[in-house]
């Protein structure tokens, strides 16, 4: 997959997204995109200290200023896409599997500009 795949907005960032509707209602998980085109994610919970999931491919698209469209397919078998809007850091999208399909929708928070590899 080429860079421009995994555009600027996304690429080298650690981002919270906190889920306001679907199955994660309530949750944060923060992704850490790194520049190699790799995400991995944790979830977040009230002592912070959860290990990040394994790296896997992600693409990042530009849809339109501060727009942005970002999937990627976990371990579990559950592909994540949802759409980025900078203007208001609203996220919309779904989560699917084989068998099962979930809208899901919330907001998020750039931590940080540096990708890194916490464990």
């Amino acid at each position: 997959m080429s860079d421009e795949n995994r555009t600027n907005q996304i690429r080298g960032k650690t981002i919270r997204w906190i889920w306001t509707e679907g199955p994660t209602k309530g949750k944060t998980h923060e992704h850490v995109f790194a520049d190699d085109g790799t995400v991995a994610w944790r979830e977040l919970d009230d002592t912070q200290n959860s290990r990040l999931s394994k790296p896997t491919k992600y693409a990042a698209f530009k849809i339109k200023d501060d727009v942005y469209a970002v999937s990627y397919l976990a371990d579990s078998g559950y592909t994540l896409t949802v759409v980025m809007n900078y203007e208001d850091s609203s996220i919309v999208g779904f989560a699917s599997g084989a068998k099962e399909w979930y809208p899901v929708k919330g907001k998020f928070q750039v931590v940080n500009s540096a990708s890194s590899s916490d464990s």
